[in-house]
């Protein structure tokens, strides 16, 4: 396993071996305070369970880099205990546990394309685009004068996602979604 040279080598995003689980980096944050040695404050996300935990690195400590592999698969469907897809390359169906992707269930729809990431040679979880398109299922009607200041209503997509999107999205449009925020970006 390749060892970080630094702190300052703990970037947002970067996948570390933590007590022996795979964890990806989701702040990082470098602090050195007055006769005090520095310390790369860090919120890290379990790959596996999606437990979430904050941890400060201090200098000199060992940060090995998580052996992870990321392969190209499509969406399939989803049962009471599992998500499936199709790998791109060898057509082999790959399931995931429902609960190590936690709320990234409600971005799967049929066909999409995502990186199913590989630890010790076991799929563990996915990485989703960072925008996808969805079609409105459920939008309440926008209210006439209730337009002072920036204001949106709750509205249902296609996976059942529920999200906030301004008073013009109505029934059946298409909207793009960040998938990091769960927030509306725009019609499509």
């Amino acid at each position: 396993m390749p060892v970080l040279p630094s702190l300052n080598s703990i970037r947002v995003g970067t996948a570390i071996l933590y007590e022996g689980e795979p964890y990806q980096v989701m702040t990082a944050n470098f602090v050195r305070m007055q006769q005090r040695k520095p310390v790369m404050q860090t919120k890290l996300r379990n790959l596996i369970n999606g437990k979430v935990l904050e941890y400060s690195f201090k200098a000199g400590e060992r940060v090995e880099e998580a052996d992870m592999e990321r392969r190209q698969a499509n969406y399939l469907y989803t049962d009471e205990r599992a998500a499936y897809f199709m790998d791109n390359k060898d057509f082999e169906q790959i399931e995931i546990d429902i609960d190590s992707l936690g709320n990234k269930v409600d971005y799967l729809k049929e066909g999409i394309t995502v990186d199913i990431m590989y630890f010790n040679g076991n799929p563990i979880t996915v990485g989703l685009p960072p925008k996808i398109d969805f079609k409105v299922t459920t939008a309440p009607p926008g209210v006439k004068g209730d337009t002072a200041g920036n204001v949106t209503k709750l509205i249902t997509l296609e996976t059942g996602l529920t999200v906030n999107a301004p008073l013009f999205i109505n029934e059946g449009d298409m909207i793009r979604v960040n998938t990091e925020t769960g927030e509306y970006v725009e019609r499509v």
